[in-house]
């Protein structure tokens, strides 16, 4: 399935909700006048637009229609392809730009955040670039479990630590691993936060002083994961994000099962916050770029306009990926076979788990608490061991003698005093 016709499907439900509506709007009326306006705006707002926009998009209309002294509903249709495109331009582009890159991933939980990082390293990794994975999602259960996979499955490296970690020191080891390494990406995953929790927003802010003070000239993208479904509600989202957190983009997911495409007008005219990709299927190459003048094509074209180009797009992509197969080797399976073959044994693999934890005796409960405190024990008894560990590194690099003051702040506080000269003689 070619780009456009990846859009075109992933958008269908949009399409048939909003569009369709707008059609049958258009041929209702025989003149062009308030009343159509009135009507279309409704539409738009149904379709969540949002209120704000759908009144822009509107008044833009009534003085394009004005000027070029157009009377026909018809033409109302290529005009609204035209104003959504030039509203939803600009900032798409990714700023990767310096080697390495930092590329953070946020969002709330369930909204596709990991999955996303995973197409995005198989992505840039198929253009040739080194990525670096950075587990920082340590409070969610099988998270880490979750990237590694994904890092398997894409071939980036991945720096991770056990499962409640601080989130700050993984980033701070992924930064330090990509530089020897030479990664030209750093994906960092973070934990699932809702706006309103005022600790997570914290927490994220701690790894953005790291990201800042470690890498003080690399380009850094700031980027939310919002799932399409939610309609208005991600236009919410995405106004507490951006005041808490500086967001740079946005990554809209899930919009191929949803009629609720709209909403992307909605954030970049509201918010000025640019969508840099969106997901519209649930392959590896279903999440694409963003590209303005495509979405609106995909949404407000005539269909047999849409069949011409998808059927010119097939024809140019089955050419390409022929003279792609001369130049391959013959004994080399295609990339879909792989992917499958990874799917089939992932899949193998989780019914193995399944079927040996139903083999396995149950746990009483004394037993089960027993087992959750003896973790809890080693967690700690490993994470004051990494901590003396850092502490003794630091202490080598500056030719430190004194230990520094205990602090009930930051953990990384006693690093600020090292580096700032204050840790004594």
């Amino acid at each position: 399935m070619g780009f456009f016709e990846k859009i075109k499907e992933g958008l269908k439900k949009t399409r048939d909700a909003l569009f369709g509506r707008i059609d049958q709007l258009l041929k209702s009326f025989t003149k062009i006048d308030d009343e159509l306006f009135e009507e279309l705006e409704e539409l738009l707002v149904m379709g969540d637009v949002g209120m704000y926009t759908a009144d822009k998009i509107c008044n833009e209309l009534k003085q394009r229609v004005k000027n070029e002294g157009i009377t026909d509903p018809q033409e109302i249709r290529r005009l609204l392809e035209e104003v959504v495109t030039e509203m939803l331009k600009g900032g798409q582009e990714l700023d990767i730009s310096t080697k390495p890159s930092v590329i953070l991933v946020i969002g709330v939980n369930g909204v596709g955040k990991t999955t996303t990082i995973g197409k995005l390293a198989a992505k840039f990794i198929r253009q040739g670039k080194k990525v670096t994975l950075a587990a920082a999602d340590t409070f969610r259960a099988a998270a880490i479990d979750q990237l590694q996979i994904w890092a398997e499955r894409s071939g980036a490296d991945i720096i991770k630590q056990n499962e409640g970690s601080d989130p700050a020191a993984v980033v701070f080891d992924a930064i330090s691993s990509a530089k020897a390494r030479g990664s030209d990406i750093i994906i960092a995953d973070t934990a699932g936060r809702l706006h309103n929790k005022k600790n997570l927003m914290n927490e994220l802010a701690k790894i953005n002083r790291i990201i800042d003070r470690e890498l003080p000239d690399a380009a850094k993208e700031v980027l939310l994961v919002l799932d399409a479904t939610t309609g208005q509600n991600a236009v919410n989202q995405t106004k507490e994000f951006k005041n808490a957190a500086g967001i740079t983009g946005i990554v809209l997911t899930k919009l191929d099962g949803t009629a609720k495409g709209g909403v992307v007008l909605a954030i970049k005219e509201e918010l000025d916050v640019p969508v840099k990709f969106i997901g519209v299927g649930e392959q590896i190459d279903d999440l694409q770029p963003f590209d303005p003048e495509e979405f609106a094509r995909a949404l407000f074209a005539d269909e047999e306009q849409l069949s011409e180009e998808i059927a010119a797009e097939t024809v140019e992509n089955t050419e390409a990926a022929e003279e792609e197969d001369d130049k391959a080797d013959p004994l080399r399976p295609s990339t879909a076979d792989i992917w499958a073959q990874i799917d089939a044994e992932a899949e193998a693999e989780k019914a193995a788990e399944e079927e040996l934890k139903k083999q396995q005796p149950q746990q009483t409960e004394e037993e089960k608490l027993a087992a959750e405190t003896a973790e809890k024990e080693k967690l700690e008894q490993e994470k004051k061991q990494r901590s003396e560990e850092r502490k003794s590194k630091a202490k080598s690099k500056y030719n430190w003698n004194a230990e520094p003051q205990e602090s009930e702040t930051e953990d990384d506080d006693w690093l600020k005093q090292w580096r700032e000269g204050n840790g004594g003689e």
